[in-house]
């Protein structure tokens, strides 16, 4: 019997709706307790003993998928759209089949940018804390969004889906990705970074992790950013160097942040960032609907089983 692991949280939380898939195929399926990521030792441990790895954001590592391949893992979907926890070259070095599920969740993790937008706007998150933790009755005054100019950080299928809903609220939007192609009608200007981030009311980060976008957001970059900018990060952690964000935060440059994503996660109970009320924190759940999970996670068995179904007998 073929045996496949699954470590993608969000899947995790729905498999009762996924076994029937597994067990009409003869396929095992073990499911861990995870609350974000397994480590690189766990995993050395766990995946010689399966033949495929439905994976999140688990370090897909050399040393990982080396420690597999002396075992029976072959196969390796990671769930979702971002790949940076992957090595590719590994993967093909040591022959193990890969992919991932690309362009699925532009509108959902659109969705909460937009969210994040409208609540630093008018900071609906600080005041549901102040009412429900301290009995109180703020009313801090927002900006309005009509008007506002967004530094848009990545055009592929979040950063369109994202676009459109920032145009929506008649803002104006400055898109950052050199290798996006679009359409005009879509009302998108284009600029090259960091030019052009000055202007900018809101900086929302949508792209994924590789060498190029790495600590886009850094100490450098605060001397040239309009002050009272807020900050919003639905792509990776470390699009934005934490130590440049809190200078940014405790010099007011930077009037607030909503991340849901952080260098390093779970965000540490000691991090400085908690020291700053305005901001929003999420999970690193942007992509995570109940129809959403159910389509990719569909996808990632599918993917899976067509690699299982090409091992020989």
């Amino acid at each position: 019997m073929k045996r496949v692991l699954v470590t993608c949280p969000p899947m995790l939380l729905s498999m009762d709706r996924f076994r029937d898939r597994f067990a009409q195929a003869d396929v095992e399926v073990v499911t861990p307790e995870v609350v974000q990521v397994l480590s690189e030792e766990e995993l050395i441990v766990q995946l010689p003993h399966f033949d495929g790895w439905i994976a999140g954001d688990d370090p897909a590592t050399r040393r990982v998928l080396s420690a597999g391949v002396e075992g029976r893992f072959r196969h390796l979907v990671k769930w979702g759209v971002g790949t940076d926890n992957v090595d590719f070259a590994a993967c093909r070095d040591l022959g193990v089949s890969v992919t991932n599920t690309p362009g699925v969740f532009g509108r959902e993790v659109a969705d909460v940018a937009m969210n994040y937008v409208s609540g630093l706007a008018r900071e609906t998150f600080l005041i549901d804390r102040e009412i429900r933790l301290n009995n109180a009755w703020p009313k801090p005054s927002g900006i309005s969004l009509a008007g506002k100019t967004v530094a848009l950080v990545g055009l592929g299928d979040i950063g369109r889906q994202t676009a459109k809903r920032l145009l929506a609220a008649e803002m104006q939007v400055v898109g950052y990705d050199p290798a996006a192609t679009l359409d005009a009608a879509l009302g998108v200007d284009r600029a090259v970074w960091p030019d052009r981030v000055g202007e900018a009311d809101f900086i929302v980060f949508t792209c994924p992790l590789n060498d190029s976008t790495r600590g886009l957001f850094n100490a450098e970059l605060l001397l040239g950013l309009k002050r009272g900018v807020r900050i919003v990060n639905v792509g990776r952690g470390p699009l934005i160097v934490t130590s440049a964000l809190i200078e940014g935060l405790r010099c007011n440059i930077v009037h607030s942040a909503a991340l849901d994503v952080f260098e390093d996660e779970p965000l540490p109970p000691h991090s400085e960032l908690r020291e700053f009320n305005r901001c929003i924190f999420g999970s690193h759940n942007a992509s995570n609907t109940i129809d959403a999970v159910e389509r990719v996670s569909h996808t990632s068995i599918d993917l899976m089983f067509g690699f299982l179904d090409k091992d020989p007998a």
